[in-house]
């Protein structure tokens, strides 16, 4: 659901053989690392009233959130394999979570209908990530907040020079994942004020695909 003031919808990427089969397996093993959880565990648990998770595929957050805190939960994310992994951890945890299919260059939400938009490793392997932070201002509550934390740029011009040649074969392995894109300025480029932002290579990583940044941003 798309204003008309926001860049033209993209159509979904066809998914083939491989990133309908293997790449949940990879994105279910890369993303539940303890040093990966270690940082979700950080993030996850700050979010408040109506949530979206934005890529919950594999459900590897739920475990995380503060149900004292979180009003309801909902999801969205494009892969049927990953969709299944997430009903697969709703019965684990028991935790409940309204799940949709769909892109996040269009989501099937209503304007301000979050007051928390989560999304953890996510805007790396997006087709357009400008027009998914455009709706994820548009669903977003004007008081409302997002809770951020990825992997992408590495500042050092050695590690940058790796990931610049690692990403095209990456890409393909990993489900369009990049590992040249901004992170924090990429939401100050869509016109979010960034409220925190922590940043560092994550121990017992490989360095180009170790960087990260988590933080908060808000409208």
């Amino acid at each position: 659901m798309s204003s008309n003031n926001l860049p033209p919808i993209s159509e979904p990427r066809p998914m083939g053989w491989w990133e309908r089969n293997m790449v949940p397996r990879l994105i279910g093993c890369c993303c539940a690392q303890p040093q990966v959880m270690k940082a979700r565990s950080l993030v996850v648990p700050q979010a408040l009233g109506d949530v979206l998770e934005l890529g919950c595929g594999g459900g590897i957050n739920l475990g995380f959130y503060d149900m004292n805190r979180s009003k309801s939960l909902t999801g969205l994310d494009p892969s049927p394999g990953l969709l299944d992994q997430t009903r697969d951890q709703i019965e684990a945890t028991g935790r409940k979570i309204d799940i949709h299919a769909g892109i996040g260059e269009d989501m099937p939400f209503a304007d301000a209908q979050f007051d928390t938009i989560l999304v953890t490793f996510t805007l790396c392997s997006v087709d357009n990530p400008a027009q998914v932070l455009a709706e994820m201002k548009r669903v977003l509550r004007p008081d409302g907040r997002i809770l951020f934390l990825e992997h992408g740029a590495a500042p050092s011009p050695g590690v940058a020079r790796w990931q610049r040649w690692i990403e095209p074969l990456w890409k393909r392995i990993g489900g369009n994942c990049h590992l040249t894109r901004p992170i924090t300025g990429a939401y100050e480029a869509a016109g979010f004020k960034i409220i925190q932002s922590v940043k560092g290579y994550m121990p017992k990583t490989p360095k180009p695909f170790g960087w990260i940044e988590w933080g908060e941003a808000r409208i």
